[in-house]
C-alpha cells in the first residue's frame, strides 16, 4: 500500500501511575501506593493509530483536539509518529488516569466533557481521508464517527480501499461500503439489541447470531466479534463463523482491541482476504497483551523521546521474567525433557503457576536429552516440545538448555521459585546451588502416580507387541 493508512476516531488521553504498594491507607482500606509515577500516553484512536505507525506504515490521524494542556499534551506525543490532522473538539479532552500497582488497577479517575460538534472540516481532512489507501473509524463516542462531513466522504471512499469500523456502544452505525466491522463481545451484545434483535446468551452461539444479525442489519461484507482469551469470530456470509484462535496471554488487556483492529486494517491494505487478516489481528492482539499492553507504549514512548517508535517484537522469556520483576512479581521456573507430554506434566506445571506471576519452563535440547537419555531419545524435537508448552495456558515461556544440567541457564534466570517433582526428595540437585546463592528456593510439588514419559514408552511397545 503506497497511499497512507488514515486513522479516524476520538483520541483519549491515557495516563498510568504506576508505583507500588505494601500497606493499607490508615483512615481508610484502601492501598497507599508509594514512589508513583506518571505514564502518559495516547488512547482510543489515538492508540490504534500509534500502533499502526509502529509496523512502519505511514499514517494520518483524522480527530478531534481541545486547546487545553491534555490536548497539547496528546498532539505532542502523536505529532512524533504520524501526522495528526484535528477538527476541534468542543469542551475538555477525555482523559483516563488508571493508578497502578503490582500489575492490577487499582482505580480510574475519568474526566473531559469534549464532543466533535457538526461544521465545516477544511481541505486537510477532505484531502486526508480522499486519498487514503485504507481506513480505520477508531470510534470512542466522542463525535468524530457522528460527524456529517467525515461520515459523507467515508461513504465516497472506493470500494478499493478497505475500511474497518471499530464501534462504541455510544457511537454510531457504520457508513456503507465498510469491509469489517470489529466489536467486542459485549459491544456486539449492546449494538444487536439496539437494532432490535432478542438474542440472548454470550460465548460462540450467541456471537455468531449477532454477527449475523449486524452483517445483515448494516450490509457489512464481515463482523468479527473479538472474544478476549478465546480470539475473534468471524462472520462474512459463509456458511459457518470462522473462529481465528488467540494463543495464550497473560496480563493487562488495556488496548488490545486497538491492536487487533490496527491490524486487521493493515493486512487489508496489504491484499489479505477477511479471514487471513483477522487471524493476523488476533495474532497481533496476543503478542500486544504478552508485552504488556498499552502500558508497555507507555514506557517506550518515555523511552524513544522523539525517535520513530520501533515494530514491536513477540514477547519472549527474558521479557515475561523483566516484566515480571518490574512488578515486583514472582518468577517460577522449572525444568525437564518433556518429550511426550503427558497428566503428570500438566499437573506439575498448573501447581507450579500457582506459586507466582510466571512460569518459565526450561527444557533440555535434543542433545541433551539423548546424553541423559539414549539415542532413541528424544521423540519429539526440541522446537516442537517447546510450542507444545508454549500453548498451555499454564506456561509463560520456554527456554531451552543444552548443558546436562540448567544450572549454567539458571545463573542468568535467577528464578525466585525453582520447582521440581516429589520423586527428588532426597536426591542432590545439582542447580539447587546456583537457585539458592541468589536468595531462590528449590520446591517440591507432588506427582501424578504412574505417569513419566519412560513408562508411557515401555506401555506402548509392550502394547504394540
Amino acid at each position: 500500500m503506497t497511499a497512507p493508512l488514515v486513522v479516524v476516531g476520538d483520541v483519549l488521553l491515557d495516563i498510568d501511575v504506576v508505583g507500588s504498594s505494601s500497606r493499607l491507607c490508615p483512615d481508610a482500606p484502601v492501598p497507599v501506593v508509594e514512589q508513583a509515577e506518571e505514564r502518559p500516553r495516547p488512547g482510543g484512536a489515538g492508540l490504534a493509530a500509534l500502533l499502526a505507525a509502529a509496523g512502519g506504515r505511514e499514517v494520518v490521524l483524522v480527530t478531534a483536539l481541545a486547546d487545553d494542556d491534555p490536548g497539547r499534551r496528546l498532539r505532542a506525543m502523536l505529532e512524533r509518529h504520524l501526522e495528526v490532522v484535528a477538527l476541534h473538539l468542543h469542551g475538555g479532552t477525555p482523559c483516563k488516569l488508571r493508578i497502578r500497582s503490582g500489575g492490577q488497577s487499582v482505580a480510574r479517575l475519568d474526566a473531559g466533557d469534549g464532543q466533535a460538534l457538526d461544521g465545516p472540516v477544511g481541505p486537510r481532512v477532505t484531502g486526508a481521508i480522499a486519498g487514503a489507501g485504507a481506513v480505520l473509524v477508531s470510534d470512542y463516542g466522542r463525535g468524530v464517527s457522528r460527524h456529517r462531513a467525515v461520515r459523507s466522504l467515508l461513504g465516497e471512499l472506493p470500494p478499493s480501499v478497505p475500511v474497518v469500523w471499530d464501534p462504541h456502544p455510544r457511537g454510531e452505525p457504520p457508513v456503507p461500503g465498510v469491509r469489517l466491522l470489529t466489536p467486542n463481545e459485549e459491544e456486539a451484545a449492546r449494538l444487536a439489541a439496539a437494532d432490535g434483535a432478542d438474542i440472548t446468551g454470550f460465548g460462540l452461539p450467541a456471537a455468531g447470531r449477532r454477527g449475523r444479525h449486524l452483517g445483515r442489519a448494516w450490509g457489512i461484507d464481515g463482523v468479527a466479534i473479538t472474544l478476549g482469551a478465546q480470539g475473534a469470530l468471524l462472520c462474512d456470509g459463509s456458511q459457518a463463523p470462522f473462529l481465528a484462535p488467540a494463543r495464550p496471554a497473560r496480563g493487562d488487556s488495556c488496548g488490545a482491541g486497538d491492536s487487533f483492529a490496527a491490524e486487521v486494517v493493515g493486512a487489508l491494505a496489504d491484499g489479505a482476504d477477511l479471514p487471513a487478516a483477522v487471524t493476523e489481528g488476533v495474532d497481533r492482539a496476543s503478542e500486544f497483551v504478552r508485552a504488556g499492553a498499552a502500558a508497555a507504549v507507555a514506557a517506550q514512548l518515555a523511552d524513544t523521546g522523539t525517535a520513530r517508535l520501533t515494530p514491536e517484537r513477540r514477547e519472549d522469556a527474558w521479557d515475561v521474567v523483566e516484566r515480571t520483576r518490574r512488578a515486583g512479581g514472582t518468577v517460577v521456573a522449572t525444568g525437564g525433557c518433556f518429550d511426550l507430554l503427558h497428566a503428570g506434566h500438566v499437573s506439575l506445571l498448573r501447581q507450579a503457576r500457582r506459586l507466582g506471576d510466571c512460569l518459565i519452563v526450561c527444557v533440555n535440547s535434543d542433545a541433551s536429552v539423548r546424553h541423559r537419555k539414549g539415542p532413541s531419545r528424544p521423540i519429539t524435537p526440541a522446537a516442537d516440545r517447546v510450542r507444545v508448552l508454549e500453548a498451555l495456558s499454564d506456561v509463560d515461556a520456554a527456554l531451552v538448555f543444552d548443558d546436562d544440567t540448567p544450572a549454567p541457564l539458571l545463573e542468568r534466570l535467577r528464578p525466585d521459585l525453582w520447582v521440581k517433582g516429589a520423586d527428588h526428595a532426597g536426591a542432590a540437585l545439582p542447580e539447587a546451588e546456583t537457585i539458592r546463592a541468589h536468595n531462590g528456593e528449590v520446591i517440591l510439588l507432588p506427582l501424578l502416580e504412574g505417569r513419566s514419559t519412560t513408562r508411557l514408552l515401555t506401555t506402548t511397545k509392550g502394547n504394540a507387541s
